[in-house]
């Protein structure tokens, strides 16, 4: 068995890593260890990236939802939230306020609301490409039929994000109601995948049950599944779900894993999550020191961003805000970032052009 210094330089060198020998890293942790594995993380992403952190308009356009999801704040069994949903308009003028203000990627993020069937969202999708043609469409609205998506994808959807949430099926089955399905989940991101979207996959740390050979499943799994784009963030439960007394997941071992999914994925874009500045307060720039590339300020209207509560004590407003991207430029700026006016695509479409 290497060390673990020798084991995170081939993880550098060569962008894999035995099952055991991840798992040897998860388990054996250290101060020294962490700082050599966060230092190759970043490396490899300035070698790709450089310094730029690109910035993603969120728009959470309803929290209506029909799934049970038993850590979701949004799941339909919680008679406690109030619902809502953006209309058509409201969605475009989101739209032009993050277009003034420098985003050149709009994020609809949303439970799995009936409401919005494929004619609607599709009139959605193609109303923002029309207005703004220069700017890439992200959805992340949840399960949906082949066709769908490729009505979706052909209105001018370019990515989708679909947490795959774990790659154990067992786990799979704690998490979710018996309605849901790991097979179609995974089924669902192999679809995104064969109809030509950017797709993102990902998980909760520190999801009840979860287990250290559990993450080293989703490693591999994101690993041959090759995403364009991976969200992980610390599990923080909410209060009216069944997991509301659960433990939280740690910061900490979001970040170290950040590091593990850079060097495993050098190209892939990989956020500085909502959840995981709502865990730290620094969590956010953490994540970026340790290898991440991407924040996601909030888009929606101010009276909204309150409701959408996937977890407790979310936070949606000064960084968070479209309105403060200067705030956010500001506090890259002492650690040598900067974010960009760009759609950030995934590099593998230049690859794919030769460029």
């Amino acid at each position: 068995m290497m060390n673990k210094d020798e084991l995170i330089s081939r993880l550098a060198a060569e962008h894999n890593l035995e099952d055991d020998n991840l798992l040897y890293l998860l388990k054996n942790r250290s101060v020294k260890s962490d700082l050599q594995l966060k230092t190759a993380a970043r490396d490899e992403t300035d070698r790709i990236f450089g310094r730029a952190v690109y910035i993603r308009g969120l728009i959470e356009f309803t929290n209506i939802c029909k799934n049970n999801c038993y850590y979701c704040g949004i799941r339909c069994g919680n008679n406690k939230a109030v619902r809502y949903r953006l209309s058509k308009e409201q969605i475009l003028s989101c739209c032009m306020s993050g277009y003034s203000a420098g985003f050149r990627t709009f994020v609809l993020q949303g439970g799995e609301d009936a409401y919005f069937n494929d004619d609607r969202l599709c009139d959605i999708v193609s109303a923002i490409k029309e207005n703004y043609p220069d700017c890439a469409v992200t959805l992340s609205v949840g399960e949906r039929g082949f066709n769908s998506y490729k009505r979706l994808y052909e209105a001018g959807a370019d990515r989708y994000l679909l947490r795959h949430e774990t790659a154990n099926a067992d786990h799979y089955k704690r998490l979710h109601p018996d309605d849901m399905s790991f097979e179609r989940r995974i089924e669902c991101l192999q679809n995104l995948k064969q109809i030509g979207y950017q797709i993102g996959c990902g998980f909760m740390v520190g999801s009840p049950y979860q287990t250290d050979e559990d993450i080293v499943n989703d490693l591999r799994f994101i690993k041959s599944l090759q995403p364009d784009m991976v969200g992980i963030g610390p599990f923080i439960p909410h209060r009216d779900t069944p997991f509301g007394k659960m433990q939280a997941g740690s910061a900490d071992k979001t970040v170290f894993l950040l590091s593990i999914i850079r060097l495993l994925l050098p190209e892939v874009l990989l956020p500085a999550t909502t959840a995981l500045g709502t865990a730290d307060k620094d969590g956010r720039i953490n994540g970026i020191l340790h290898g991440a590339n991407v924040v996601m300020p909030n888009l929606s209207p101010q009276n909204v961003r309150a409701l959408y509560t996937l977890y407790d004590n979310k936070i949606y407003s000064g960084a968070e805000a479209a309105e403060c991207r200067a705030q956010l430029d500001d506090s890259l700026k002492p650690y040598g970032f900067y974010t960009v006016t760009a759609r950030g695509d995934s590099p593998r479409l230049n690859n794919q052009h030769g460029n």
